[in-house]
């Protein structure tokens, strides 16, 4: 039976842009911690500044969270500029024990605001335990009488940020180091309105390779997680990836499920350094997730991104299935592979040119239609029920090219195969397309180069 030891973290995204890479980790750190101690994570939409907040956004953040499957515990979604009557009570409460005042400013600009609210310093010094970087100590005296709320209607994020986690029953705040700053008006807040004090724990940043800090203006559209979703990358390998940055197991072990990292996450071995976002090992981490998908699950996937017209075939579908889990890292290469028109030559004969099927510096088309024709010989001495496979074509033509030169039989024998300069190689194409569909295509390439005697 599971011990409940009542820890609640949150995860309190503004809906200001799209879902920032930086913060899915953030977003999976509080999903692991709270899930390994049997715990709840909360949602919320830090929604206060009304100018840049809006609905595309928080609903981006939504399916998001939801495709990564990170599912959060409060039923409802909360959304701060929803809240505003719960803030304003606070803020009475403040200003009436003296906690807070109506403070008379001049205006920095014509039509400025003249009043606002402002928290009471109490001018101390404040030290808090952080789980990664150990006692973090804060002078509050240079911080002055800081503003909590433009207007009664109008609560900041400090003070809206402190009433909703305290309000909500959070333990633990786990957040971006560049939240740290912040913590010293929020304990004082949080004192004011004797509200216990969470335990906090403050994650490295994620940087880029020259140990910038990832941002849109930038690294542009690289900085959402929107970006990788349309990229074709796996939610189960994002996941695995971001746990990794700037946290480590303690073994050699690389890939990840999220019901192992929940297993086994602990947050004191997140390091205090920044973390290299390094997109080529997520690519590596997401080959290998590809590698463990059930096959039926990974045909699915790439049979979505086929045109219908590929899809039609469904014997030589089979067969280019496999060569597009070999060939592929991330599911948008299959958009590029149809683009290119790199598969259309398993389902439409190539055109195929003398120039392309003459191997480098040959010029005797006479010897090349020769070999073409020997190696049709081969192929029709094959057995295509007991030894047509990618293995046994390459033992039937392999001893005739080495005799004859390699280049010089297996590039006209690709080229006639595929039309193309690139593509498998002549041995899995002649497998793919079936033996009398690659003796057709290598006896049209003959008659081809037999026409320019």
């Amino acid at each position: 039976m599971s011990h409940k030891t009542g820890v609640i973290t949150r995860f309190p995204p503004s809906p200001t842009g799209l879902l920032h890479i930086g913060s899915v980790r953030t977003a999976l750190f509080n999903y692991l911690f709270a899930k390994k101690d049997d715990g709840k994570m909360l949602f919320r939409v830090e929604d206060t500044d009304t100018l840049r907040s809006k609905k595309e956004f928080e609903d981006d953040i939504v399916r998001s969270l939801e495709w990564l499957g990170l599912t959060w515990d409060n039923k409802e979604i909360v959304r701060q500029s929803e809240r505003n009557d719960v803030y304003k009570k606070y803020l009475k409460k403040l200003i009436d024990e003296g906690k807070a005042f109506v403070s008379k400013e001049t205006p920095k600009e014509p039509g400025g605001r003249e009043e606002v609210i402002r928290f009471k310093n109490a001018n101390k010094k404040i030290a808090f335990d952080d789980l990664i970087r150990g006692t973090i100590e804060f002078d509050t005296t240079e911080l002055g009488d800081f503003i909590i709320a433009k207007s009664l209607d109008e609560p900041l994020y400090h003070l809206a940020v402190v009433i909703d986690d305290f309000e909500a029953g959070v333990t633990h705040v786990i957040r971006g180091e560049d939240g740290i700053s912040n913590t010293p008006r929020q304990i004082l807040i949080q004192e004011a309105i004797g509200a216990p004090r969470p335990v906090y724990a403050h994650l490295p940043l994620v940087l880029d390779a020259q140990r910038a800090k990832l941002s849109k203006r930038k690294h542009g559209e690289k900085v959402s997680l929107r970006y990788y979703i349309e990229q074709g990358y796996l939610p189960s390998a994002i996941l695995n990836y971001m746990a990794l940055l700037g946290w480590n197991p303690g073994t050699d072990q690389e890939i990840f499920t999220l019901p192992e990292l929940i297993q086994i996450f602990d947050i004191k071995k997140v390091h205090k350094g920044g973390a290299i976002f390094d997109e080529e090992k997520l690519r590596w981490i997401n080959k290998e997730h590809l590698k463990r998908l059930a096959p039926e699950a990974f045909n699915s996937l790439i049979k979505a991104r086929l045109p219908e017209k590929f899809t039609n075939d469904k014997r030589q579908l089979e067969k280019i299935l496999n060569l597009i889990k070999e060939r592929i890292t991330i599911l948008s290469e299959i958009n590029v592979m149809v683009e290119s028109g790199e598969l259309h030559y398993f389902f439409e004969k190539p055109l195929v040119v003398q120039e392309k099927l003459m191997w480098k510096g040959e010029s005797d088309a006479t010897k090349t239609a020769a070999r073409l024709e020997s190696i049709v010989l081969l192929v029709k001495a094959m057995s295509e029920e007991v030894d047509w496979n990618t293995e046994a074509i390459k033992k039937a033509i392999m001893p005739f090219a080495d005799k004859e030169g390699r280049g010089g039989v297996l590039w006209p024998m690709r080229v006639a195969l595929s039309g193309k300069d690139k593509s498998p190689d002549p041995f899995t194409l002649a497998y793919m397309l079936g033996k009398e569909e690659t003796i057709s295509r290598l006896t049209e390439a003959y008659n081809v180069l037999s026409k320019s005697k």
